[in-house]
């Protein structure tokens, strides 16, 4: 049975103060969960042991993960955050390939092959965004542009390791634009990916592995995007930001 996930993506949002009273608002409220639905908060680095003590220290069924992490293991690399890092710090997952970080870092498909590795090697679990831009969908390329991506950078991997890797289909022309894929659409490019898994690994892993949608997921409309069979959950951003629309979202299974 596929795992039911509502991820938040903060972005680069919130003092710390604002992101202490967000992570208390959620933690209040997952005893208002589905049963079965895991709730993931991707918060900036500088407050990720903010909220892994929060969750410990309250002891809730709510896990946390990183925006970005460094293809590197270690070295002279100002800024980077390393996976040893991460997993010190008990990150359950880390956001890899979000569109805005290939847009404004250039991150390549070898790069985002390098960062999973680096993932998977300390137990992190990847979350791997793909998707196409406005231009590609128009010229009818988005199934092109998001088998590429797929191969690229995960079909190197093991059928071991790409178990443990969750995907995020996030239409860019529908990230933070207040428009989103119909939920024909959405259904279709999940079915599609799942697809590319089944041509190259098998229909039972395909079929275990979670597919996310991250292209302006709503409360309004979450139940019919998640009412599809090949959607698993959401990617969330603008609507992570506030406490009662991401868990309204998770409510929507």
């Amino acid at each position: 049975m596929r795992k039911k996930i509502v991820a938040g993506n903060w972005k680069m949002n919130k003092t710390f103060e604002e992101a202490d009273e967000l992570l208390f608002d959620i933690t209040k409220r997952l005893e208002n969960l589905p049963s079965g639905v895991q709730l993931i908060v991707c918060p900036p680095s500088v407050y990720l042991e903010l909220a892994t003590d929060i969750v410990e220290e309250d002891d809730v069924e709510l896990k946390i993960g990183a925006q970005n992490v460094s293809e590197h293991d270690a070295g002279a690399y100002t800024g980077e955050v390393s996976a040893l890092m991460l997993s010190g710090m008990n990150m359950d997952y880390c956001i890899v390939g979000h569109s805005e970080r290939r847009k404004y870092f250039a991150e390549t498909h070898e790069m985002l092959a390098g960062k999973v590795d680096r993932l998977l090697e300390y137990g992190i679990e990847p979350i791997f965004c793909c998707g196409e831009v406005l231009e590609e969908r128009e010229a009818k390329e988005h199934f092109a542009v998001v088998k590429a991506q797929i191969s690229d950078s995960l079909f190197h991997l093991s059928y071991q390791e790409i178990s443990n890797v969750i995907i995020a289909y996030e239409p860019v022309w529908a990230i933070g634009t207040g428009k989103t894929a119909s939920s024909a659409q959405a259904q279709e490019m999940h079915a599609f990916i799942r697809n590319l898994l089944k041509e190259k690994y098998d229909e039972e892993l395909a079929g275990e592995i979670s597919i996310l949608y991250g292209g302006s997921c709503n409360p309004g409309n979450a139940a019919e995007l998640f009412a599809n069979t090949d959607v698993d959950g959401g990617l969330i951003g603008g609507a992570a930001l506030k406490a009662d629309d991401f868990i309204k979202i998770a409510q929507s299974f």
